[in-house]
């Protein structure tokens, strides 16, 4: 039987990516993306099946995984690749963009998960990516809020990957430098003008791929241009000190 995989943010760059990578090693894909044109495009080009819907609600997500369930009768892979800049100026705050941001970045990760576990669960097991972010990875001053959402992500990941591996469930974080996907395309000439080199949606994409089929869960994998991705690494966080008196009030 087929493997199927679920893919947010499909109708292009990253996600795009994948469902081609996937659909071309046999799996089948469920596509979702607000756009619906694009979606259903990569649909017939891949194969599989799609959806428009905006993954900043909960109903999306059911709404994908049921999909799934009635066309294919089983989720195996998941990738929650969906995700927006925020533009937001703390100085000058909008509660609607950072709910957006938030909602798209965060909500949509979480919804994700929740959505997909019973039935990679039904399947036997499975594996779940998150397109994360270098910038859940270190403190980018170009978007803070932007970068508190991938945080929140990496953590999410870092936070499941013990409790799903007793469902036979894998969860892992793709963390790419800027790539040359629609995200960027305003500041793609900025890019190219200051030599900066930009990420190819297809090198995230088979990132993305080793992800899935890795045996390791939990692992945070740094997808850099000219270099073999790699897993990074915390520093131990120091415990607490023993055999002293606590203060005196």
């Amino acid at each position: 039987m087929s493997t199927v995989a679920l893919i947010t943010g499909a109708a292009s760059g990253i996600g795009a990516a994948v469902a081609r990578r996937l659909s071309t090693g046999g799996a089948t894909c469920v596509l979702v993306d607000l756009d619906a044109e694009g979606a259903e495009r990569l649909a017939k080009e891949v194969g599989g099946a799609w959806l428009a819907a905006d993954v900043s609600t909960e109903e999306a997500s059911l709404r994908a995984v049921e999909l799934a369930q009635e066309k294919y009768g089983r989720l195996d892979l998941v990738h929650l690749n969906a995700g927006i800049t925020s533009g937001v100026d703390l100085a000058a705050f909008d509660a609607a963009a950072y709910r957006k941001a938030v909602g798209v970045n965060v909500d949509g990760v979480v919804f994700g998960v929740a959505a997909s576990l019973p039935l990679l669960k039904r399947s036997g097991g499975g594996a779940i990516v998150v397109t994360a972010s270098l910038a859940g990875l270190v403190g980018y001053d170009g978007d803070p809020i932007y970068t508190m959402t991938k945080h929140a992500v990496v953590g999410l990941v870092r936070g499941l990957a013990t409790p799903l591996a007793k469902e036979n469930i894998r969860i892992d974080a793709v963390c790419p430098g800027f790539t040359d996907t629609p995200l960027v395309a305003e500041a793609r000439e900025l890019f190219t003008s200051a030599g900066f080199p930009l990420l190819d949606a297809d090198d995230v994409a088979a990132a993305v791929e080793s992800a899935f089929y890795s045996e390791e869960t939990g692992t945070l994998l740094i997808v850099q241009p000219g270099r073999q991705p790699v897993p990074y690494r915390y520093a131990g966080v120091p415990g607490p000190a023993t055999g002293q008196r606590p203060p005196s009030s």
